[in-house]
């Protein structure tokens, strides 16, 4: 109601109708969903660690098919957002982003190539999709020296992970990257 009157009064009075209210919320918005995104890798890596300790590669490659997806709705059943993880060289067939995620990772890799450090890469955007107006977030995930095993290039990953991921991923495009350079980007989604 109260922006109604702001705005009324600003068409009234010929003055430019300032946003702070949307501002206010769209700056909330994004430090919810940050700390959102934000809790969900270290515990991912801390899982992955373990599993890489306890029986190596091959056996990790479940932490990230199935648990990481778990965590995700865990997350999101937690939290009102929709939580998934998203590649431009998606492993997970479910990992395709959609026409914005898309636009921002290539945005992300853009400024990689800049110089830019991908731990900061983010995008945060109040967007109306089919009438309904929706907050959403993206946090770009760089490799980690871990991940390099099932993700890095073939001089690195053994043949037994590559024949396991052949077996589950059969159209697999996850390979190939370096430590540090974006694997994907954590996608956050809520409607308003």
């Amino acid at each position: 109601m109260l922006r109604k009157i702001l705005f009324a009064f600003a068409l009234t009075a010929d003055l430019p109708v300032l946003p702070t209210a949307f501002a206010a919320d769209e700056a909330q918005l994004l430090e919810e969903a940050r700390k959102v995104a934000s809790s969900i890798p270290p515990k991912l890596l801390e899982v992955l660690d373990e599993e890489l300790r306890k029986g190596g590669p091959e056996n990790a490659i479940g932490v990230c098919r199935e648990k990481a997806p778990q965590m995700a709705k865990a997350a999101s059943e937690k939290t009102g957002w929709a939580i998934r993880r998203v590649s431009l060289r998606n492993r997970n067939p479910k990992a395709v982003p959609d026409a914005w995620e898309k636009a921002v990772l290539e945005e992300f890799d853009r400024r990689a190539a800049a110089g830019d450090k991908p731990t900061g890469m983010e995008k945060g955007e109040l967007l109306t999709v089919d009438g309904q107006q929706v907050y959403r977030y993206m946090k770009a995930l760089p490799t980690q020296d871990l991940c390099l095993q099932c993700h890095g290039t073939a001089d690195r990953i053994s043949p037994s992970v590559q024949a396991k991921l052949q077996e589950l991923y059969p159209n697999d495009k996850a390979v190939g990257y370096s430590a540090a350079e974006i694997r994907g980007a954590i996608t956050l989604r809520k409607p308003l």
